[in-house]
């Protein structure tokens, strides 16, 4: 790996982090377990050819954030393999096997899906050690794709961001970054609640249509392997960021909003769906010129809300109901601490975390 193994702790953490090689299989892998104070840390699986420890170790610190925000009984981790997820179902088989041998003894992590990963990788690593959640139905599991559990989360999240900014979800323009599962879910459950979708992209292109496109088409016309810049119903558009549009919704890769680009953002939302999609100076920028950002690991949370749920046997209705009124409870007092200490969502919503972070360390010896 190119990428300096060295990530800046601090008093929260990380725990431990974990380097995996395998010549066998060419796997190049690497786990960064943050935080356990409040129980094992649970955390995606990342595979991106060009996934770095840094990265995993920010996304991590995420999971510590997201998942004391959400009161849930868990820690934070992530870990990231480097491959292309595109790959071979064979060799990508073989790479998440030999993953999940290499952690069976890292007993503080357990995995489940991300960017590159899904149930079946999630399943494959069951297989191998017992221990994942974001599982098939077929074997117990609740589907946090299926179910969109991640895209509910950030809708909920809007219902209750976008009265802060007199906007009703009736009628708001919405773009979206990153049509995958999460984007495609926020944007259904969106649209559900009255909002109009008008712009949607993928990593080939971007499409907008400002009276607003056929959802259902265009998700059939995604999932037949069409990029969304050759959808009918609209017209290619080369900067999302700067489309006219109410609600802004990251959903892809990490810090797609930055110093370079963020001033062209028309939105008066941005509803984070994506996990660290923002620089901390896109993340300024937002905030000293009136755009309401709500941070990765409050709008974010369902579908580790739906994993906890999951890993402790609860059913898809308590999954959902928990996904409601934690997300909900979470948005509402991010934005009165933002408001009653002049503070930015984010700083808001970590003082809120870490709080609760280390008042789990207080009972924990390390």
């Amino acid at each position: 790996m190119n990428d300096t193994f060295k990530v800046r702790g601090d008093e929260l953490g990380p725990y431990k982090v974990l380097r995996v090689q395998d010549a066998g299989t060419g796997l190049e892998a690497f786990v960064v377990v943050d935080n356990v104070a409040c129980g094992p840390a649970i955390g995606g699986v990342r595979m991106a050819p060009d996934v770095t420890v840094s990265e995993v170790f920010r996304l991590a610190r995420a999971m510590t954030l997201k998942n004391a925000a959400a009161g849930l009984p868990h820690g934070g981790g992530k870990s990231g393999i480097r491959a292309d997820p595109a790959a071979g179902p064979e060799q990508k088989e073989k790479l998440i096997r030999a993953f999940a041998q290499a952690i069976r003894g890292l007993a503080e992590y357990i995995p489940g899906p991300d960017m590159g990963t899904n149930e079946e990788c999630m399943a494959w690593i069951q297989d191998e050690i017992g221990r994942s959640v974001g599982l098939p139905r077929a074997i117990g599991g609740i589907p946090l794709d299926e179910i969109g559990a991640t895209g509910l989360g950030v809708a909920v999240a809007g219902e209750v961001a976008a009265p802060e900014l007199g906007m009703s979800l009736d009628g708001a323009r919405v773009a979206v970054q990153g049509f995958g599962a999460v984007g495609q879910h926020a944007a259904r459950f969106l649209v559900e609640r009255g909002a109009k979708i008008v712009a949607v992209s993928d990593s080939q292109g971007a499409v907008y249509n400002a009276e607003g496109l056929d959802l259902e088409a265009l998700v059939v016309h995604k999932r037949s392997g069409d990029c969304v810049a050759a959808f009918p119903g609209g017209q290619p558009t080369e900067d999302l960021v700067a489309v006219d549009c109410d609600i802004w919704i990251p959903a892809a890769r990490p810090d797609v909003l930055h110093r370079d680009n963020v001033k062209r953002l028309k939105a008066r939302l941005v509803l984070q769906g994506a996990n660290i999609p923002a620089t901390e100076e896109a993340e300024e920028w937002m905030h000293a010129n009136g755009v309401l950002s709500i941070p990765d690991f409050i709008a974010n949370a369902g579908g580790v809300i739906c994993a906890s749920v999951e890993y402790h046997g609860g059913s898809m209705t308590q999954a959902l109901d928990a996904i409601r009124d934690k997300v909900r409870e979470n948005t509402s007092e991010t934005l009165e601490r933002a408001r009653t200490g002049g503070l930015a969502p984010r700083a808001a919503a970590e003082e809120m975390a870490e709080r609760r972070v280390r008042e789990a360390m207080r009972y924990r010896r390390f």
